[in-house]
């Protein structure tokens, strides 16, 4: 008689996950040639031609990949289609990605062309909109008798970056709107003479009853010092000339706008000589790139408190006031955001920092009480400095496997398999991507961790790591650290971090950050390869090592590796050993890491980052500060605390 052996619980996991990934794989040479037909329809597609799309279309109809060709005809002429057609698309083919899209295309094309009933019927299967979609859409409503819709896009309506036309437009429409009232409007104006968006302050100007003359405009910009020794102070148009006339000086020479923002403020109602200081302060705190802090600004954002800001304006005044450490400054900044802003992580992190900072036990029991909130709701960045702040550590996360059953389950979903078969036939990324996260967003939705996991798993077995990742982040309840923080190419990490001094885990959060584990990845400024490397800096370390440079070896996954560990290696060097500056440093460059140090002392380390002037290197030092504690966890070093890599900021050293 035979003894049955008994397979441990990891064992029937690791034989489940071949089985289904087996079963995928032979699927997968079992393609119909239908499937394989997807990338000639879409060159019939992107050649016009309609009469083979059509011959597609009947080909593939039973196929996964079948609603493409249709979905190309319709794009065709998109703008010129019955609203019913695209109705129909999105009934027979309900909740996919393709549907979704081809209805948010059409909502906004038909805005476009002012064609608001059309897009009415349409606007129930656009489900997932982007900024400009979402403006379309609030259009649409508007137009069909929703004017409560104006209140959703305030924040927006006051923003001076630069936004989608469909935006533009739907700000005009607000305008009209009973429910912006004339202290909405003044500051809309307002913003936007400070930005100098002449032609957009005109037609709020013009709404308001205020007439600004272009020449007089163009006549202050070449010249605001001279117009403000001699400005009037009448009327309302006075104090839109003077607003806009103190917004250029500053811009072109800042410490010029300081100095003349006293005079300027003198003998205005209190709310101009509030925005008057507002100016000066918001166009300091955001060219410090080019004019460094300066701790004036940040007194000028307290002489306009009291006035409303803009979501822009409170953002600045927060992130001037965190960098000097005025805690109380902090706390007004804060309130003055909208509630929106004010229950984000990263604010309610500051919120708690300023009351730790007060010192009577009240106000250290609320910031213990919103630390404790923060270290238990998420692991990402503000998290885990709630976690520090705490004297906690993070340990791994939990290890959810996904069951057989789970990738039964993927292998039937529609929207996965749509995905996974793109990518089997090497379909153009916009399509396979769109897809895979149109599939992980409707399990997330479901909270289907099971289904998510399993998806993360397959892609990670066959190397497709970015969308593992991607899955493997929206998981609820079930989670997997090492899915989410993937250690590809492990060996090669390991030898040449350790060969230059660097520990692995903040070389693979960086890593992770920079390219998601593309080996192929590029940015659009020439960067490439795993861990983002820029020519001239590969040529800069390949002499330090005594190599010829090849830019070929950039996609070398080897290559990369090896002259990534040694740069970050050698700025960190050059820049006192310090983990975050030398990650922004690998971002920004070196100089400017070095430049946005202070030059009075030490700040913290949340502080210098906070501050950090470029956004996309704001994000990128947290998020990388973020991969490496838990890269620590994953690769076994016990349990991580961020405050490892968050070591105080010191004093620059003038050079």
């Amino acid at each position: 008689m035979k003894t049955l052996r008994v397979l441990s619980a990891t064992t029937y996991q690791f034989y489940g996950r071949l089985f289904a990934l087996s079963c995928f794989l032979g699927s997968s040479f079992a393609a119909s040639a239908a499937e394989e037909q997807f990338n000639d329809a879409l060159q019939a597609a992107n050649s016009g031609n309609v009469a083979l799309l059509d011959q597609y279309a009947a080909n593939m109809q039973q196929d996964v990949l079948g609603y493409y060709p249709e979905y190309w005809k319709l794009n065709m002429n998109l703008g010129y289609q019955p609203s019913g057609n695209i109705v129909d698309f999105a009934k027979r083919y309900p909740q996919s990605a393709m549907a979704e899209k081809l209805a948010a295309d059409y909502v906004e094309e038909k805005v476009k062309q002012a064609d608001y009933s059309d897009a009415q019927p349409v606007i129930p299967y656009v489900t997932n909109p982007d900024q400009a979609e979402s403006c379309a859409v609030a259009q649409v409503r508007a137009k069909s008798g929703d004017p409560l819709v104006f209140a959703e896009f305030k924040d927006l309506w006051l923003s001076t970056g630069d936004l989608p036309e469909s935006c533009q437009g739907l700000g005009r429409m607000m305008l009209t709107s009973p429910l912006m009232s004339a202290q909405d409007k003044q500051q809309r104006l307002w913003g936007e003479l400070r930005s100098g968006q002449m032609s957009k302050a005109q037609t709020t100007a013009n709404a308001m009853g205020i007439t600004l003359s272009l020449d007089q405009l163009n006549q202050i910009q070449s010249s605001p010092l001279n117009y403000l020794w001699s400005a009037p102070k009448n009327n309302d148009t006075d104090y839109a000339y003077l607003i806009f006339a103190l917004a250029r000086l500053a811009e072109s020479d800042l410490d010029s706008g300081l100095n003349a923002a006293n005079r300027a403020a003198e003998g205005v109602p209190e709310p101009v000589q509030k925005y008057l200081y507002r100016t000066v302060a918001y166009i300091g705190g955001t060219t410090v790139l080019k004019n460094n802090f300066n701790q004036i600004v940040l007194k000028f954002f307290d002489a306009s408190y009291g006035l409303p800001f803009s979501p822009e304006e409170a953002e600045i005044y927060a992130r001037q006031a965190v960098r000097f450490g005025a805690w109380e400054s902090v706390m007004r900044a804060i309130n003055s955001m909208s509630v929106t802003q004010q229950h984000e992580d990263r604010w309610q992190y500051w919120l708690a920092r300023a009351y730790e900072q007060r010192g009577d036990a009240n106000s250290k029991k609320i910031a213990t009480g919103i630390y404790q909130r923060l270290a238990r709701s998420g692991d990402d960045y503000h998290n885990l400095l709630a976690q520090a702040r705490l004297g906690e550590g993070y340990r791994e996360g939990s290890q959810a496997q996904p069951t057989a059953r789970d990738f039964q389950r993927l292998d039937q979903d529609i929207h996965f398999r749509r995905a996974f078969t793109l990518k089997k036939i090497n379909a153009p990324d916009s399509y396979t991507n769109r897809e895979w996260n149109w599939a992980v967003r409707q399990a997330y939705l479901r909270e289907d961790d099971g289904l998510l996991l399993a998806a993360a798993q397959r892609a990670a077995d066959m190397g497709w790591y970015d969308r593992a990742i991607y899955a493997a982040n929206r998981t609820v309840n079930k989670h997997n650290d090492s899915l989410s923080y993937l250690t590809p190419h492990q060996n090669t990490v390991l030898s040449y971090s350790q060969n230059v001094g660097l520990d692995p885990a903040w070389a693979y959060g960086l890593m992770r950050q920079e390219s998601r584990f593309i080996t192929h990845a590029r940015s659009n400024v020439g960067a490439g390869g795993l861990m983002q490397i820029m020519p001239g800096t590969a040529k800069q370390v390949a002499k330090k090592m005594g190599e010829t440079y090849n830019p070929a070896v950039l996609t070398d996954m080897n290559t990369n590796i090896r002259y990534g560990t040694y740069y970050l290696s050698m700025i960190q060097g050059q820049l006192n050993d310090n983990a975050v500056l030398a990650t922004a440093g690998y971002n920004a460059g070196p100089t400017r890491a070095r430049r946005w140090q202070a030059n009075t002392g030490a700040i913290a380390a949340d502080q210098y980052v906070e501050s950090i002037p470029l956004s996309e290197t704001r994000d990128y030092v947290k998020n990388v500060m973020t991969n490496a504690t838990h890269y620590g966890a994953v690769l076994g070093q016990g349990i991580q605390n961020i405050g490892k890599w968050m070591r105080a900021i010191p004093a620059r050293l003038e050079q």
